[in-house]
């Protein structure tokens, strides 16, 4: 794997990931018919964040190394995502196992953190964090098992590299049409919001956190954010080739700022769904990967 994409890919997820969050929260505020807070709230509450003093409701350990635990695994998969782009020379050889592995290892630790606090609240968060995990999960995997099929590699830069040189197949469109269907539910946002529902259980898993601590937390999850979103667009819809990287880069990134207003569009219009109703409208979802996955193994 290359250093220098690595860095790059894990200093893009940094400082990139707060921006579209705050375009996501200005187009809201526009549907709403609000100015909204600027684009750079984000990094203002993060930085403000930082600088609070850290108060703690117990003194596990787990509770307070959660948040440092579960920011480092996301970076680990942005280190891992082709954000630079499937053509460039410096591509980052990350495989999808790895990448599987660490996007599941942060979720935990936000979970085992919410357990930790012994708030009930933060404890039915992350209640309703596993149930969603256990839902949306199996169709980002089966999604990219078939484009791993296809591509005849694990690697994620060469799963997209055989995509932007063969072109779509049936398999890869459905499994890319379900990537995207779940998208707003592995970014936790409305009406998938259920882990962190404001008005239910007060954010859920993130109750009991302050200061530094919830800054690495915010920045964690707005991570995650991010490399889903270049995974779709990096690895299901690769296209155009461009180069030098940078170019590359600065088409993925619009790419990606699109999905956001999607996303947020989705969002303000939007009420909050059930757990019973999102988990079927995620069995509907599988079921599409699923095909993917059944198209890929009879080579179409």
């Amino acid at each position: 794997m290359s250093l220098t994409a690595a860095i790059a890919n894990g200093a893009i997820a940094l400082l990139v990931a707060p921006m579209f969050d705050g375009v996501a929260r200005k187009v809201r505020a526009i549907i709403h018919s609000r100015k909204g807070p600027p684009i750079i709230q984000p990094y203002i509450d993060i930085l403000k964040l930082l600088g609070k003093e850290d108060l703690r409701c117990t003194p596990s350990a787990i509770f307070r190394l959660a948040p440092a635990a579960a920011l480092a695994s996301f970076l680990v998969v942005a280190l891992l995502t082709p954000i630079i782009g499937p053509g460039a020379k410096t591509g980052v050889s990350g495989d999808m196992v790895t990448w599987l592995y660490f996007l599941t290892l942060g979720a935990a630790a936000i979970i085992l953190m919410a357990a930790a606090s012994g708030n009930p609240f933060a404890e039915a968060g992350a209640a309703r964090e596993i149930m969603m995990i256990l839902t949306v999960e199996p169709i980002v995997v089966a999604a990219l098992i078939a484009a791993a099929i296809k591509a005849g590699s694990l690697r994620l830069t060469d799963i997209a590299a055989w995509n932007l040189v063969h072109g779509p197949s049936v398999s890869t469109a459905c499994a890319g049409i379900a990537f995207l269907l779940a998208l707003q539910a592995t970014w936790g946002k409305l009406p998938f919001d259920i882990a962190e529902a404001e008005s239910e259980v007060i954010e859920g898993p993130l109750m009991e956190q302050s200061g530094p601590n919830l800054a690495l937390l915010k920045l964690a999850l707005l991570t995650r954010q991010l490399v889903f979103a270049f995974l779709l667009v990096q690895v299901f819809v690769p296209w155009p080739a461009l180069s030098p990287w940078p170019l590359a880069v600065a088409a993925a990134l619009g790419k990606v700022l699109i999905l956001f207003v999607l996303s947020a569009v989705v969002e303000a219009v939007s009420p909050r769904l059930r757990i019973d109703q999102s988990m079927n409208i995620m069995g509907r979802v599988l079921f599409v990967a699923l095909a993917a996955l059944a198209f890929a193994v009879i080579g179409v």
